[in-house]
């Protein structure tokens, strides 16, 4: 059975301030999110299935909808506040969705094959898809799942501070704990450090850090249905509040269900966290296409 690939497109897309998503960045009008699609069938995928809003269907069919045709299944799953909440009431002034791990969610019934997730704005480089495609056909299983692990280094902007989930990986190359670190930044001495409640903090730039490049098991869908009530019970009246897939596989590792490969990349990733990133982004997709890495036109 051939994976399937999904990505993260609900987003509100705060910190750009646009439907980031969508805009074009290849020589021929390509998203970022066309390059992963092109990677994953180079790999072999086999399925692609876009977690959106669902008033955006149609937009996203106009756009994608024949340049893959015959080239990649497509399919949707609409990520709402009402999903899977239950009988619980949720505030009328909550407008952001409830996070990744509930867009996977969101997915129960469309997905059922092992499966890699993806953000819509993040370039992740084609070694990524292939990594991930390979522990998807050989390893995957409802007692192990992987995280493709970027070096720290090689994902943060020159605009501004990242959020990173910076992986505590042992020996073997098995997760231990995943720590999300919102405010990551090279500092004015060129060390990369974070910020929390306790000041700062100095973390190695070789660390190896979650770009929410996930390869998983469809059990996982039902890891993040068993704790989705558990984030709602304590977090449902906090406007904040997200429900990350780093925390479910946080909890899974800790309780001993599932172990969680860090399967390492060297790729230098890139994506639009800021508007002015979207520069630096069309000049790294023009050298990539100039040397070969990428046709000109990607669905011609």
């Amino acid at each position: 059975m051939q994976p399937t690939l999904v990505v993260l497109a609900a987003g509100m897309a705060s910190r750009y301030g646009s439907m980031k998503q969508t805009q074009g960045f290849g020589p021929s009008g390509e998203t970022i999110m066309e390059y992963s699609i092109y990677d994953a069938i180079r790999a072999g995928f086999g399925k692609v299935v876009f977690i959106i809003r669902e008033e955006f269907e149609s937009m996203f069919r106009e756009n994608f909808g024949n340049k893959l045709e015959g080239k990649i299944k497509v399919e949707f799953a609409f990520q709402e506040l009402g999903k899977f909440v239950g009988s619980r009431t949720i505030p009328e002034e909550r407008k952001k969705p409830w996070g990744t791990a509930h867009a996977v969610l969101c997915c129960k019934g469309i997905v059922n094959e092992p499966f890699a997730v993806i953000n819509a704005d993040d370039f992740y480089g084609r070694d990524g898809f292939v990594k991930a495609y390979d522990f998807l056909t050989n390893q995957a299983a409802a007692d192990n799942y992987a995280i493709i692990g970027y070096e720290l280094k090689k994902t943060l902007s020159d605009n501004g501070s990242v959020s990173r989930g910076v992986c505590n990986v042992d020996a073997k190359g098995n997760l231990i704990d995943i720590n999300e670190r919102t405010k990551i930044y090279r500092n004015e001495k060129s060390i990369i450090t974070y910020e929390d409640e306790n000041g700062l903090h100095e973390v190695s730039e070789d660390s190896s850090v979650s770009m929410n490049f996930f390869a998983f098991y469809p059990s996982f869908i039902k890891d993040a249905e068993d704790y989705f009530g558990e984030f709602l019970d304590k977090e449902i009246n906090n406007q904040k509040g997200e429900f990350f897939i780093p925390l479910v596989v946080d909890k899974v590792v800790k309780s001993g269900k599932v172990n969680v490969k860090v399967i390492p990349t060297s790729a230098q990733w890139f994506g639009v966290t800021y508007k002015e990133d979207a520069p630096e982004v069309q000049a790294s997709i023009d050298k990539l296409v100039a040397d070969g890495e990428y046709p000109s036109s990607l669905w011609a």
